[in-house]
């Protein structure tokens, strides 16, 4: 479901029933007549509507999290507000970029579309910038051949699946972030 399609379909079409009002209905109208539902309700729901379109379009939109991939940071279920304005502004339904804010740092955690089914909601941490060279060889990261920096913590407990799992604080650009350490990864992953 699109649903920024969706607001921008209501946005049209309230829109187009209050400027139809303002332009000819309102005039035909005598001064004591009530405004007719199917004009009053439009009218009435296009400011609130273009304001959380404008709002969810150019400064925040809310995700919810869809997997585990994330723990412990973020969980299964969790609500987000993503900063829409961090990168660029970009025009609403084509997102396409007319002004570049800024770039991807690493440690930030990005939402971005699957590009096999743009449906999906991702939600990741950039561990690797254009360029870089990401290597992840038992269970150690590797950033241009530099092992980042990781401390063990307390193991994390996983309520749904009674199960423990080693639990470390890993530091990227600076940042740091806790890290669960299970299964493994593919072995190098190229940047460009």
């Amino acid at each position: 479901m699109n649903f920024a399609l969706i607001l921008f379909v209501l946005l049209v079409t309230t829109g187009v029933f209050a400027l139809a009002d303002a332009v000819y209905f309102a005039k035909q109208r005598r001064r004591d007549d009530k405004e007719p539902w199917w004009i009053e309700y439009p009218k009435s729901f296009f400011p609130v509507i273009l304001i959380v379109f404008l709002l969810r379009s150019f400064l925040v939109e809310p995700f919810k999290i869809p997997s585990g991939s994330m723990v412990p940071t973020l969980v299964v279920g969790d609500f987000i507000l993503v900063n829409k304005f961090a990168y660029g502004i970009r025009i609403p339904l084509v997102n396409k970029k007319i002004v570049n804010v800024g770039e991807p740092k690493r440690g930030d955690v990005m939402v971005f579309r699957f590009p096999e089914d743009p449906s999906l909601d991702y939600i990741k941490r950039v561990v690797g910038v254009p360029g870089d060279k990401i290597v992840y060889e038992n269970k150690k990261l590797f950033i241009n051949g530099i092992a980042q920096p990781r401390r063990q913590i307390s193991d994390y407990l996983n309520r749904e699946r009674i199960h423990y799992s080693a639990q470390f604080i890993e530091t990227l650009n600076g940042v740091e972030h806790a890290i669960l350490l299970e299964g493994d990864a593919p072995a190098a992953v190229p940047f460009t």
